[in-house]
């Protein structure tokens, strides 16, 4: 099989697993290929963690899990200098979980910001820093973080720097009742004495690297770029386009969201099978990509406004690039 049909295959192996969140293995898979990391919102128990280890299962790579708690110390994440009396260099660096493929951050906003701060370096230069020295992590490497909603009691708001950092922020609920019902017999069929299914072959990093060439030959023209940076001037120049989207907004999205926004939708219309972005694909991805960039007005959270329905605003107002 090609890199494509391996890709295919690998959602599908996920989604027997995950019951109805189809659009949350798609994403998964797509942030995986676009090189990015994951951000994962929903309340407890809707799979959120079972998604991410269903990956790293069908994938032949390591899976490092950090739960974070309020005690959580940033050194429990990236590793810390031991000393060594009887070594030749007094001081051993010990990597902490941090050093693997695919790192699961459970519930990432239970900690508070200086732990969460410890990813930073890791998320967007793929290194770490620590007593002076920098250790590069793995060709293979994407955080995948799940939190639960921040209206939780003992939640702390992720920072805005560590926000931006996340390709995209994807938000799940509760599946319908046909799921649900396959659910309860997945559930039920795993924790009895059902016959182990056949062991599938795992997927090589390697086909992730190829489908990653591939999708950065995915052509897109002037007009897709230029619809790309009017949907990112929206939010930033709202005035322009209506009087209602300047008094919801207040801050708007930096350059890492047209960066992701341009990773996502090349990466979308490659799992299409399609060798060119569409403005369908861009839309299909801008709220994911978008709705933890904006920062919302006094305004807009008194009146209840949504991210997704600011976005949704901004689609309507802007026109794609003739």
């Amino acid at each position: 099989m090609n890199a494509h049909q391996n890709i295919q295959s690998l959602i599908d192996n996920i989604g027997e697993s995950i019951i109805g969140q189809r659009k949350l293995v798609e994403r998964l898979v797509l942030v995986l290929l676009a090189d990015g990391n994951f951000l994962l919102e929903g309340l407890p128990g809707l799979a959120k963690t079972k998604a991410i280890k269903s990956l790293a299962k069908e994938l032949n790579c390591g899976l490092s899990r950090i739960q974070f708690t309020p005690d959580l110390l940033p050194s429990d994440i990236t590793g810390t200098e031991i000393y060594q009396p009887d070594s030749d260099e007094k001081f051993i660096f010990q990597k902490g979980p941090i050093f693997s493929n695919l790192i699961l951050a459970d519930e990432i906003n239970r900690a508070p910001a200086k732990v969460q701060s410890a990813l930073l370096e890791a998320m967007e230069e793929r290194q770490v820093s620590v007593a002076g020295s920098t250790y590069p992590m793995e060709d293979l490497f994407m955080v995948m973080a799940t939190q639960n909603p921040v209206e939780q009691e003992g939640t702390y708001p992720l920072p805005e720097a560590q926000m931006d950092r996340f390709i995209m922020h994807v938000i799940i609920d509760y599946p319908d009742d046909d799921s649900e019902l396959q659910i309860i017999r997945l559930n039920r069929q795993e924790s009895g004495h059902a016959k182990k299914k056949e062991k599938k072959e795992k997927l090589s990093p390697e086909t992730v690297f190829q489908a990653r060439k591939e999708i950065a030959d995915i052509k897109i023209s002037e007009s897709m770029e230029r619809y790309i940076v009017d949907i990112i001037s929206a939010t930033r120049r709202p005035e322009k386009y209506s009087k209602e989207l300047a008094e919801w907004i207040d801050f708007g999205a930096s350059p890492r969201g047209s960066i992701a926004i341009d990773k996502a939708c090349r990466t979308h219309a490659w799992m299409e099978g399609k060798d060119f972005v569409s403005p369908d694909n861009i839309r299909a991805v801008v709220h994911d990509c978008l709705r933890h960039r904006l920062i919302l007005s006094y305004e807009a959270t008194a009146q209840s406004i949504k991210p997704d329905q600011v976005i949704d605003e901004i689609l309507k107002l802007v026109a794609v690039a003739g």
